[in-house]
């Protein structure tokens, strides 16, 4: 495949937790706090069910946090409802919207924001080409393979030019050779933007190709990690 060409963006972010808690039953976050420094590429390592995807999603403001704030650049968002955080969010599973095209997932934030229908187009366009599924756009997402389902699934993320991308083990259900494919594709991708990046996964060999900066959770606090 050759080099995608450049896609536009917007200005970068840095990201900040201030003694944020949240709680669930027995399952508590306490006190987390770290920065994300802008335009780095952030990994956030720890246990399964340790809370890193809780973190992600108070971030997002899929969730509200009991306590502390959450900071985007110099803006405090933790109560701004996720349309006006400009954050791009990579699920886990892609969470592709079965009824969808490709065409129509990667505009679907620009079509629920009522963007003129020529910006939607030309979006797509751009992003379909930077990202390799300018040829998959009519299709829908059970004729898509994993990795395609990725690619289509950042698409989607980047659609209304983000500040912060957060991706939350979007390599995981990968085979090797993919994952390294796509790795690089989300470096080269958080570069050409400017983008600040926080991601998760609990692979080792991914954060030594990925991070700037890296982090481990544990026991409900986030340290970084050397």
């Amino acid at each position: 495949m050759s080099e995608p060409s450049a896609v536009s963006g917007q200005s970068s972010a840095g990201i900040r937790f201030d003694n944020l808690s949240w709680h669930a039953g027995t399952f508590r976050l306490e006190g987390v706090s770290f920065s994300v420094p802008t335009g780095s590429y952030a990994v956030l390592m720890g246990r399964t069910g340790c809370g890193k995807t809780t973190l992600l999603e108070i971030l997002c403001g899929l969730r509200q946090p009991s306590g502390g704030r959450v900071l985007i650049g110099e803006r405090d968002v933790t109560g701004l409802p996720p349309g006006e955080r400009g954050i791009g969010y990579v699920p886990q599973d892609g969470a592709m919207f079965p009824t969808m095209t490709v065409r129509e997932q990667i505009g679907f934030a620009l079509a629920i924001r009522r963007r003129p229908e020529v910006e939607i187009v030309a979006r797509v366009k751009e992003l379909g080409e930077h990202l390799g599924v300018a040829h998959l756009l009519d299709r829908f997402p059970q004729h898509l393979s994993g990795g395609e389902r990725q690619r289509v699934a950042l698409g989607r993320a980047l659609a209304a030019k983000p500040s912060v991308l957060l991706l939350d083990e979007p390599l995981s259900a990968l085979d090797e050779e993919l994952r390294d494919e796509l790795a690089a594709l989300l470096k080269r991708v958080q570069r050409d933007l400017g983008l600040t990046a926080l991601h998760i996964t609990h692979s080792r060999h991914e954060a030594a190709q990925l991070a700037d900066v890296m982090f481990r959770m544990e026991a409900g606090r986030v340290t970084e990690s050397r």
